[in-house]
């Protein structure tokens, strides 16, 4: 019962972020949207982590597995991909280096805020 109330909290932010992107004058993808309502909601603790902690550990344990269809859908565009190969690797390498660069950022600053809250206790 404690994982179909995970999967019922993941898929109800996901559907409550589809109507908010409906509502949006731009573009928004609702993944996008719903990872920070659930931010949003973990921060305000309205949702706690155990409400979601199992599903969110199978996710990420499978979560090469989520980016096969998506590896061989890219297979139907190599003749597109070769003729823009310098735009192409510009952009891997670019968004390569801020991923590292956003990932090292939020590592510092959790372990900051870790040792910070080690100090109060």
């Amino acid at each position: 019962m404690k994982i179909l109330l995970q999967i019922g909290v993941v898929f109800g932010l996901y559907w409550v972020s589809q109507c908010i992107e409906l509502l949006l004058p731009i573009p928004f993808p609702a993944s996008v949207i719903s990872l920070l309502l659930l931010l949003v909601l973990l921060l305000v603790r309205v949702i706690k982590v155990d409400h979601v902690r199992e599903k969110a550990d199978f996710l990420l344990g499978n979560l090469s597995f989520f980016f096969v269809p998506v590896s061989v859908g890219i297979m139907n565009y190599i003749g597109l991909i070769g003729q823009h190969v310098v735009a192409f690797l510009t952009v891997c390498v670019v968004s390569t280096v801020l991923t590292y660069g956003a990932t090292v950022t939020a590592v510092r600053l959790t372990l900051r805020l870790m040792a910070r809250k080690e100090g109060r206790s």
